[in-house]
């Protein structure tokens, strides 16, 4: 999946937390601009996320 923009990729990663199995979320910078840390503060609520450079 790619994040078109900021309240679209935060729909696309409540949707892929909800999904089994792996998601993959291409660009994530849109929805770094609007939710700073999100990844971490999900993590502290228990969700598995992984951040994957490339």
């Amino acid at each position: 999946m790619t994040s078109p923009d900021i309240r679209a990729g935060v729909a696309l990663l409540i949707a892929a937390l909800s999904a089994e199995g792996i998601s993959i979320i291409d660009n994530i910078e849109q929805i770094d601009r609007g939710y700073q840390n999100i990844d971490q503060r999900l993590r502290d609520l228990g969700a598995q996320i992984k951040r994957i450079e490339s």
